[in-house]
C-alpha cells in the first residue's frame, strides 16, 4: 500500500504577540519528524513518503495529489490538533484514502479526533500497532481489535483498549527511516543558536508522573529503553550529517544502568559526536560520575525541568524534587563542563513576587540557556482534571506553552511583559 505521513505545519496563536505587540517569545527551533521516520521503518512491504509541512508548509496538496495514498497517518501535539482535522478534512475531500491520526494529543484526548473526517485513532506507540493496522487494511481484515486503534465513531463513542506496551513496541529491528526527510535536512536547526542537529530515541516513557506532563499515555505508564546495539545503529547513520545529535527522549538516564553502558559503548566505538539529553537533577545528583562518563562519550548539553524555584509550588505539579536538588544539579554540571538548558514553568498565578524571585533565582544559580514555559493545562493530564473549571481559552491553537489559557493573577499585559523581559534577559548571550 501507498502510505503518507504527515508533519502538520507550525500553527500555533501567541497572544502576547496578537494582542500586545510582543513577539520576543518566538523560540524557532526545526527538528525532524523522528516519530514519523519511527513508523516509515517498520512500513517496509508499503511505499512510503513523508511530507513535513513544517520545513515546507504549501505542500501538501501536491504531495497528496502526485502520491495518491491509500493511508494518510497524521501526528500532532495538542497546539497542532485543530490543524489535524483540517489536513484529515483536505484527504477527504480530494481522495479516497484512509485516514489515520497519532501522537502526543491523540494518546491524551482521543476523543477529539472522533470525526468524519477521520477514519482511525492510534494512541500510544505506534510503530507496532500502525504496522498491524496498515497490514489488516492491505489484507481487508477487520481492524477493530488492535489494541491501541480504535475505529471513530462520528456522533457516538469511541472505546479504546489501551495497549500495554512493551520493548516489543520499539521493534528495535527496524531502524528510523531518516532517508526519507533528506530533502528537508538544512530545515533542521535551532535559529537562535545557528546549531544543526538530528534526533535519535534512547528510551519512551518516564517513571515519574509530573500533573502537567502529557509523557503517560505514549507509554502506558511504563519506561522503555532501545537497545544500545540500536542506539550506537541510528547514531551511526548521522555519520556525514550533523555533528550534534539530540537524543530526544523524556527522561534519556531514566535507566541509569542503561545509560553507563550506552555510554561506555559510544567511547568504545569512537564515535565523534556531541549529544545533548534529557535528564532529572536528582539523576545528576546521585549519578555524577555517569556524567564525567557522558561527557567523555560527547555529551555536550542536559535539559533539565527545574520547573519551580519553590518548593511548595514543585510539590503542587509532583515534581517530587526540591530546589536544593536543583541546585547542586547545577553545581556538578557546571563542574564537569555540562551546559545546561534549564526549563522552568510560569503559573499564570505569579504576581511580581514570584517572577522577581526566578529572576533571582537564576542570576544567583546561572543556567546556561533557561527556556519559560507558561503552566498549562493539557487535556488529558492531572493538571488539566484540577484546573478545567477556571479555563478561559479553549481553542487549542494557544496551547503553545506560551499562552497563559487560564486568567492571570495580574493584569494580563503586565503578565507577558514580564514573561518576555525574563526571557530576553535570560537569554542575552546565551550559547551551548
Amino acid at each position: 500500500m501507498k502510505i503518507l505521513l504527515v508533519n502538520p505545519p507550525n500553527c500555533g496563536r501567541s497572544i502576547p504577540e496578537e494582542q500586545y505587540g510582543i513577539d520576543s517569545l518566538k523560540q524557532i527551533m526545526r527538528a525532524e519528524p523522528l516519530s514519523l521516520e519511527a513508523l516509515a521503518g517498520n512500513l517496509d512491504e508499503h511505499e512510503v513518503r513523508i511530507v513535513d509541512l513544517k520545513a515546507q508548509p504549501d505542500t501538501f496538496g501536491e504531495a497528496l495529489a502526485g502520491f495518491a495514498p491509500d493511508i494518510v497517518g497524521i501526528t500532532g501535539v495538542t497546539c497542532e490538533a485543530n490543524t489535524m482535522l483540517k489536513l484529515a478534512s483536505e484527504v477527504k475531500r480530494e481522495s479516497e484514502a484512509t485516514v489515520v491520526v497519532g501522537g502526543v494529543h491523540a494518546s491524551n484526548d482521543p476523543s477529539f479526533f472522533n470525526s468524519a473526517d477521520i477514519d482511525f485513532i492510534v494512541a500510544g506507540l505506534g510503530k507496532k500497532s500502525f504496522r498491524v493496522l496498515a497490514e489488516a487494511l492491505r489484507s481487508g481484515k477487520g481492524a477493530d481489535e488492535i489494541p491501541g486503534v480504535t475505529r471513530t465513531n462520528p456522533g457516538g463513542s469511541i472505546s479504546l483498549a489501551r495497549r500495554k506496551c512493551s520493548g516489543e513496541d520499539l521493534v528495535d529491528d527496524k531502524p528510523p527511516r531518516y532517508d526519507l526527510v533528506n530533502m528537508y535536512r538544512e530545515h533542521y536547526f535551532l535559529e537562535s543558536l545557528n546549531l544543526q542537529f538530528g534526533l535519535v530515541s534512547v528510551a519512551f516513557g518516564c517513571p515519574y508522573r509530573c500533573s502537567f506532563c502529557s509523557i503517560h499515555h505514549i507509554t502506558g505508564g511504563t519506561y522503555l529503553t532501545h537497545s544500545t546495539a540500536a542506539v550506537l545503529r541510528d547514531i551511526r547513520i548521522f555519520a556525514d550529517l550533523p555533528a550534534v545529535i539530540r537524543l530526544v527522549d523524556a527522561n534519556t538516564f531514566g535507566d541509569a544502568g542503561h545509560a553507563r553502558c550506552l555510554a561506555g559503548e559510544i567511547i568504545k566505538a569512537g564515535i565523534k559526536k556531541q549529544f545533548v539529553a534529557d535528564v532529572r537533577s536528582d539523576t545528576v545528583v546521585r549519578h555524577p560520575d555517569l556524567f564525567r562518563e557522558w561527557k567523555e562519550a560527547g555529551l555536550r548539553s542536559v535539559i533539565i525541568g527545574f520547573e519551580e524555584v519553590d518548593d511548595t509550588r514543585l510539590s503542587e505539579i509532583n515534581k517530587v524534587n526540591t530546589v536544593a536538588v536543583n541546585t547542586e544539579a547545577i553545581e556538578i554540571l557546571h563542574d564537569i563542563g555540562i551546559t545546561i538548558i534549564g526549563d522552568f514553568i510560569v503559573s499564570p498565578d505569579y504576581d511580581d513576587r514570584q517572577f522577581q524571585s526566578l529572576r533571582n533565582y537564576l542570576g544567583e544559580h546561572p543556567v546556561d540557556l533557561p527556556m519559560l514555559s507558561i503552566l498549562t493545562p493539557l487535556p488529558g493530564t492531572p493538571l488539566y482534571e484540577s484546573m478545567k473549571e477556571r479555563i478561559a481559552i479553549h481553542d487549542l491553537d494557544f496551547y503553545t506553552l506560551t499562552n497563559a489559557v487560564v486568567p492571570t493573577n495580574i493584569p494580563e499585559k503586565a503578565f507577558y511583559e514580564n514573561y518576555a523581559d525574563l526571557m530576553r534577559s535570560s537569554h542575552a548571550g546565551a550559547k551551548l
